[in-house]
């Protein structure tokens, strides 16, 4: 993969090149054999490309970066080192869990960060969107940096990009693993998946062996809860968005809801409104609840919730988060709203 990178505004500004286009007569990933067939080729191209050298892999724990993984294990063995940053905007028991599933379960070589304190003051009173995703970016490779001194003979950056990011990066929206790098990037990146879409993705997973509960994981976006805390992100709201997402995951998964939405998740916005609590006055933050189908992310339908269940979700986060008066459910599709609020 080829990046030609240029100064503009004290930024190192990421161009992409033809390697970043998706052929027009690329077969779409559809079945095990095609699956085989691509992953053999990419393990011959990954072998190729990092040699006998070692790559370092943002591990995040979702299906893009699972595949990564996998792939990479396959293609170089114990030359990966995979590193799980914990931002502080991680879904709760995520990192755990994380530690749990790929240190435990599959003995991979993973280096465990907690930089919560650093990403959150450096994310300290920034509200726009734009902004937050290159600082959470720029500062995502200065940990794999910071990690990369303490091996020996790290040369590459494997990162977990998919067809929508790129397709998306830009006329749409920044996104951490294309734009925003830092100018002083010692990596070569290394992609293997950026030209699938997201339904190829968990049917290469499949091939590869991955546990279900990996493959057919809901997606997180690379920003984590930083781009569902909308605006400046503080560490209440933040709580909030992260009690309250666990109590729609908990509830879908209840109500069988869990293999057939695709995405669901809540948000808390930087705004408050009036309400009634203990027969008081309360000035406190709306919930809204986003939950799509899709294919391939390029596109997204809203799923139709019973309103019963809804209205216990709403209950319970009412009731159970500090700070919430309200929760609204999102009805918008993509086009126009993309599934992400930030």
């Amino acid at each position: 993969m080829v990046y030609i990178c240029k100064q503009r505004n004290n930024q190192t500004i990421i161009h992409m090149t033809q390697g970043n286009v998706r052929p027009a007569d690329m077969e779409r990933i559809t079945t095990p054999a095609l699956a085989k067939k691509f992953i053999d080729e990419q393990i011959k191209e990954l072998r190729a490309q990092i040699g006998d050298k070692k790559v370092l892999l943002a591990l995040s724990g979702g299906v893009d970066s699972s595949v990564v993984a996998a792939l990479l294990i396959k293609a170089v063995g114990k030359q990966l080192v995979s590193v799980h940053v914990n931002h502080g905007l991680l879904r709760k028991g995520e990192p755990e869990q994380v530690v749990k599933v790929f240190r435990d379960e599959l003995n991979a070589n993973l280096v465990y960060v907690d930089a919560t304190d650093r990403f959150l003051g450096k994310l300290a009173g920034v509200a726009d969107p734009e902004q937050k995703r290159k600082i959470i970016g720029a500062e995502f490779i200065r940990v794999f940096e910071e990690e990369a001194r303490k091996q020996e003979g790290i040369s590459f950056l494997a990162q977990g990009t998919i067809y929508p990011d790129i397709v998306e990066s830009g006329p749409v929206k920044s996104h951490h693993n294309v734009g925003g790098l830092p100018e002083d990037l010692q990596f070569e990146l290394v992609e293997p998946i950026k030209l699938l879409f997201k339904d190829e993705v968990r049917v290469v997973g499949k091939e590869l062996g991955l546990p279900d509960n990996m493959v057919f994981r809901q997606p997180f976006p690379g920003p984590g809860l930083g781009v569902r805390c909308t605006g400046a992100i503080t560490r209440d709201r933040l709580e909030a968005l992260r009690e309250s997402d666990a109590i729609l995951r908990e509830e879908f998964a209840k109500n069988g809801l869990e293999g057939k939405v695709w995405q669901y998740f809540t948000i808390v916005p930087d705004y408050k409104s009036t309400g009634v609590k203990d027969n008081k006055r309360s000035w406190d933050w709306p919930v809204i609840i986003r939950a799509v189908n899709t294919r391939d992310a390029m596109t997204a339908t809203i799923e139709e919730i019973p309103y019963k269940l809804l209205h216990h979700i709403t209950q319970r986060i009412i009731t159970e988060v500090p700070g919430v008066n309200r929760v609204l459910y999102d009805l918008t599709p993509k086009p126009t709203g993309t599934i992400e609020w930030e």
